[in-house]
Order: C-alpha cells, then structure tokens, then sequence
C-alpha cells in the first residue's frame, strides 16, 4: 500500500496540482486538514480534493471556521482577514461539504493514524519535544501523522524520544523499525520552514518507508491570484520565502 499524505493546502491550487503531479501513482491519499484559508482558490481546491480516489480526509482549524463552525476569535489579524474572504466565497455545497468533515484523530490501518493538530486535540500544534511526548502518550498506531504547523518534523519514541532530521532538502527518508513515530510531512500552500516548495510525504506499508519530499510548483501565479482577489500582500509575499 502506498499512501500519499497531503496537508495545509490553504486554498494553494498551483501548490497542490504540482503535489500531486510529483506523487506519481498511490492507492491511498491520506489529506491532514486546511484546505482552505490564505489564498485566493478555495473552491477549486475542495472540488480538487473531493475528486480524488481513495481519500480518508479530516479537518483543520481554518476549515471549521470557514464552514462556520467556530468564530475567529482565535485567528491573528492576517489569518481573520483571509478566512472571512473564504467564508464568504465558498459555494453553499462546498461549505456543507467543508462543514461536515470529521475530526481526527483517524486511524488509518494497523499501522497509521492521522490527526490535524495532534492526537489529543486538534487544534494543539506540536513544536517542540515536550509537546511530542505528550503525543506519544495517546497515540494508537505505530505511526502518527501531523500537520498544523507548516513545518517538517519527525520523532521517534522507544522508551527515549528522539528528534529525527528535521526533514530537510528535497527528500528525507525514514524507515520505522519497532518503535513509534511522530511525523510531520510539511505544507503543500504554505510551508514556513525557509524553503517555499511544496512539502508532502509518501508511505510504503510493505517497506515501511515515509519519504518527506519538496516540488517546485508556479509560485507567481498563486501571489497573483492573492493579490488579484484582495487579499492582503503579505500572504502572497511570504509564499516566495518559506515563511
């Protein structure tokens, strides 16, 4: 079984056509939350999204208030602009599909199980080894796959943690072993790790083999379409920096 994990996509269309380009084949798509949010295609990308075959897909803290399940209270200025924009121009059918995803944790199979923010709460970002630990103590699966935070990380739990990488470059390969892992595979819209290509991972079941991996993908068209919509600036200036 090869998996293809996609995550905080953030309405980022050209981001995610190139993603999934680069994937090749994969029996499996598993998406990690935040389709929508900060840039100018939300429409497209749900309608992307929900086209694709074999696809477990829970929800992100951007799709919950932009379905209208929850206030921005706690979104900062630029996030509260930018989901209000979405809000209001989602179609009715794609903000009731929007609104109706489920929550995670997900488990996958024997092997996997996903979450948004982390496995006991999915608004919660994990960033550091503290919050990781924590982690650790409620996951259900070998391997737990995150997002939330737009950066690629990995650790490894055998009684000790460890901090694997950080998933770097163009391509970062683990194989699991009897231990637990902790994965973040990266943003496809909007990574902020200083690298501004697009960041998605692949699982082989039969090797047990996650590959962390970056493409390219037409940055300027997606800052056009930031700008051309209204949105402020700075959402399209920080796609070209990582950040």
């Amino acid at each position: 079984m090869k998996y293809l994990i996609i995550s905080d996509i953030h309405a980022n269309l050209e981001a995610l056509e190139a993603t999934l380009a680069a994937a090749g084949a994969w029996d499996r798509v598993l998406v990690l939350g935040d389709l929508v949010g900060y840039g100018a295609n939300p429409d497209a990308v749900i309608e992307r999204v929900r086209a694709l075959p074999a696809a477990t897909i829970i929800r992100g803290n951007h799709d919950k208030v932009g379905a209208q399940l929850e206030s921005v209270d706690s979104f900062n200025h630029l996030a509260r602009y930018a989901i209000a924009w979405t809000s209001a121009t989602l179609t009715p059918d794609n903000k009731s599909w929007l609104a109706a995803l489920p929550a995670g944790p997900a488990v996958i199979d024997d092997l996997v199980e996903i979450c948004h923010g982390a496995p006991f709460d999915e608004d919660v970002y994990i960033f550091d080894e503290l919050d990781a630990r924590r982690a650790f103590t409620v996951m259900q699966r070998p391997l737990c796959l995150y997002g939330h935070t737009h950066v690629p990380a990995a650790f490894r739990f055998d009684g000790d943690m460890t901090a694997l990488g950080p998933p770097r470059g163009p391509r970062f390969d683990l194989t699991l072993d009897g231990a637990r892992y902790l994965v973040n595979c990266g943003a496809v819209g909007q990574p902020r790790d200083g690298d501004s290509r697009a960041a998605f991972g692949v699982f082989e079941t039969d090797s047990r083999t996650l590959s962390v991996l970056r493409v390219p993908y037409d940055v300027a068209t997606a800052q056009a379409k930031i700008i051309g919509a209204g949105l402020p600036e700075v959402l399209a200036q920080r796609l070209a920096i990582g950040r």
